[in-house]
């Protein structure tokens, strides 16, 4: 069976055994007109979804909104322990290719399911390539039925290695060591605007690489060679393990860390907190305009 790991298009993806891949719907909408609407993607997924997909919540299943932030971002990382009982409640096994999509090209919550697993040890995880709106467009199979899946026992731990602190990232990026790059929208990352969070701008030091910028105007993901060489001149020599990536909540960021994945350069980390746990402290530094 063909494996992915990082994209799969529609049709491709509609062609795998049914009992050999496990779709995993991830729609989630923050912008509804007057603001956050976080019950949308259940809503769309009773209405209609791709045939035997399960559900994942950003909010209920990839990031514990349960538990104070403490600096932890708007939207935290979940346990191991959560993330596996998702994972054992699901079905999942290692044989199964696994294919999250949401609705906005993977730039929200695929991206991060995506992630999750990765930095969880899952391997064959892709995220679809133009989401659901491409699956729509290729008029291949959708239902409202919730599918049954046999529970399976599974314990995941996830590899610290992934992330980086607060600390670590001031000092890396300061030093030269670490290249930070920043996924929100030019306007909020120089300070322009501020939606979401109580403090304008971006970390010291990181630059600007929004998510929107690795997509064509059709959602799907720009050509393999075309990110290699967009990250490249952004990063320059480093090595992509030198990178690191954030956004507002650790949620868009996991897009450019994708795309670079995607670009073959491989080994890039997350700031999970991203700009609204690093804004939690008052004495850390904040820059406005370009640089």
């Amino acid at each position: 069976m063909l494996i992915s790991r990082t994209l799969i298009d529609a049709t491709t993806a509609s062609r795998l055994p049914a009992h050999d891949v496990l779709f995993v719907d991830t729609r989630f909408d923050l912008t509804q007109p007057g603001g956050r609407d976080p019950g949308k993607g259940d809503q769309d997924y009773a209405l209609s979804h791709i045939r035997g997909a399960v559900r994942a919540d950003l909010d209920r299943d990839l990031a514990d909104m349960a538990t104070p932030s403490n600096g932890r971002g708007r939207h935290p990382l979940p346990d191991a322990a959560s993330f596996s009982a998702w994972l054992a409640r699901a079905g999942w096994r290692p044989d199964l290719q696994v294919v999250a999509y949401d609705a906005a090209g993977g730039s929200l919550a695929a991206a991060r399911f995506w992630w999750l697993a990765r930095l969880a040890g899952l391997d064959n995880v892709a995220v679809l390539d133009g989401g659901w709106p491409a699956w729509i467009a290729a008029g291949l199979p959708v239902d409202n039925a919730v599918p049954v899946r046999e529970a399976t026992a599974v314990h995941v731990a996830f590899d610290a290695a992934g992330t980086v602190s607060a600390d670590e990232l001031a000092e890396g990026v300061g030093a030269g060591r670490l290249v930070l790059l920043d996924a929100r929208a030019a306007p909020r990352f120089r300070g322009e605007v501020e939606p979401l969070d109580p403090v304008a701008g971006h970390v010291p030091g990181a630059r600007n690489r929004p998510f929107s910028d690795n997509l064509e105007a059709d959602g799907t993901f720009r050509p393999a060679e075309a990110l290699k060489q967009a990250f490249r001149s952004l990063i320059g020599p480093h090595d992509p393990a030198d990178v690191v990536h954030m956004c507002g909540s650790g949620v868009t960021a996991c897009h450019n860390l994708l795309a670079m994945e995607y670009a073959g350069l491989c080994g890039s980390r997350l700031y999970a907190p991203s700009w609204s746990g690093w804004v939690s402290d008052a004495s850390r530094g904040v820059a406005t305009g370009d640089s």
